[in-house]
């Protein structure tokens, strides 16, 4: 097996998300990316690798192997089991900062809208309207639905008749990471589950 260089490393700036970039190579034996202290870099989108990737990382000794799929890769003189959780040898600084984005602002809301609580269809909505001074900041957009976008228009809350299910306020980088732990995907291998939940409290 020939190693060649990993397009994946922890001083890239991109690190963090570049395993989202091609979803396609994911369908089969992904492998669970952990930080050194063993958390996901990241719950949503899931910190995840193409067993590819996870390989070269292995190769290049970038990662500890933490457990493996029953699957095997071959080269003309070597045979290795995939595997299915990884972890980073150097520990990756989790960002501090938040950045405005439509995603972010999307998972603080928990995809809902913030007037009905519907879910789906949603777009974004300045609580006090451009129109009337209103900024783009954390503070005064939220997420909303169609309807309630249309309703509300250029419209005061009280002019409107709607109402916030919380005010909207800047999240913290933790408490974004978190949020994304309630937005699992739809398929989870076994042998990551312990990973993704080890802080949670324990069913007695």
């Amino acid at each position: 097996m020939q190693a060649k260089t990993s397009t994946y490393s922890p001083t890239d700036p991109d690190f963090r998300t570049s395993f989202v970039r091609e979803p396609g190579a994911l369908r089969h034996n992904p492998a669970l990316v952990l930080n050194a202290d063993y958390r996901p870099l990241s719950y949503y989108p899931l910190s995840l690798w193409p067993w590819q990737e996870a390989v070269k990382a292995v190769w290049l000794d970038r990662v500890q192997i933490v457990a493996e799929y029953d699957d095997y890769v071959h080269s003309p003189s070597t045979a290795i089991r995939i595997p299915s959780v990884v972890v980073l040898r150097d520990y990756v600084k989790p960002q501090k900062r938040v950045a405005f984005t439509r995603f972010n602002l999307f998972l603080r809301d928990e995809f809902s809208c913030q007037y009905c609580g519907a879910k789906g269809d949603l777009t974004f909505d300045h609580v006090v309207p451009r129109a009337k001074g209103g900024v783009t900041s954390w503070e005064n957009v939220v997420a909303a639905c169609s309807k309630c976008n249309l309703r509300k228009g250029s419209k005061s809350l009280r002019q409107s008749g709607l109402a916030l299910r919380r005010a909207p306020r800047q999240p913290g980088a933790e408490e974004l990471r978190n949020r994304g732990r309630k937005f699992p995907p739809n398929h989870l291998h076994e042998s990551w589950l312990d990973f993704l939940y080890w802080d949670c409290e324990l069913e007695a």
